[in-house]
């Protein structure tokens, strides 16, 4: 059940929904278990599936808004009373002191927000690589992506203006701008992340498209290119039926 009994709250977590209605009411139960302490909203982009009505009575705020990752995670943004703000994904699954690691980090006032590990499941080589790689990439480069659970102090956040209204790599985007005001940290927690997009385009080639999309970020090729790709990519028929995967004990 919902945490009726918020008092101060020191973490908001953001979950931006979309037809998650076979994965989001036990998504939520686990944070329930995992991060009792947290208010949690659920920001719907137009739900078609029930998914809002599976929220109810896990959520602390269900909120509707336009469709849009960046758009809805700015709307949830602004109900939130946490002073700090967690973005997750419902396909996610996060570990037992996720919450105490975050608080702890952003004890160090240098700090203005940062990311875990993440680990791609089911278990196959591929996704092993892509975790080491994409773990390398954070550390080099300072730049994450929202499977990661991005988090940051709500003032900095507000201060910032958000994440910028774009329909692609906005948190990439977002996390170079919360660098330019402090140093972020990237905790060395796991959150494991279903690999259903991986499954239904193909674990290898889907992995080996982001690398590129990420290379060519990187080299400050337009958005607009980048979207043209990432639209084209996406349209390509599944290759593989999705998997149901098994969560490991999250470390």
């Amino acid at each position: 059940m919902k945490n009726s009994s918020l008092g101060p709250v020191n973490v908001s977590i953001i979950v931006p929904v979309l037809n998650e209605a076979a994965i989001i009411r036990a998504f939520l139960q686990h944070l329930r278990t995992t991060a009792p302490e947290a208010e949690i909203i659920v920001v719907d982009g137009g739900s078609n599936d029930g998914t809002v009505e599976l929220c109810r009575g896990l959520a602390d705020h269900i909120v509707e808004s336009t469709r849009g990752r960046a758009r809805q995670m700015n709307t949830g943004a602004q109900v939130a009373h946490g002073k700090i703000l967690w973005f997750l994904h419902a396909d996610s699954r996060i570990a037992t002191n996720s919450l105490k690691a975050i608080e702890e980090v952003l004890a160090d006032s240098r700090i203005v927000g940062g990311c875990f590990r993440l680990r791609i499941v089911p278990t196959r080589w591929v996704y092993r690589v892509r975790d080491v790689i994409g773990d390398l990439c954070v550390n080099l480069f300072r730049i994450a992506l929202g499977d990661r659970g991005l988090f940051c102090r709500r003032e900095n956040f507000l201060a910032l203006g958000g994440y910028p209204n774009q329909r692609l790599l906005e948190d990439a985007d977002f996390y170079r701008k919360l660098r330019a005001v402090g140093r972020v940290r990237q905790i060395p927690i796991t959150i494991q992340t279903s690999a259903r997009r991986y499954e239904a385009l193909g674990p290898v080639r889907t992995s080996l498209f982001y690398l590129l999309i990420m290379t060519l970020y990187l080299a400050r090729t337009k958005m607009s290119v980048l979207e043209k790709m990432v639209g084209w990519f996406a349209s390509r028929r599944p290759i593989h039926t999705q998997r149901s995967e098994i969560y490991e004990p999250v470390l």
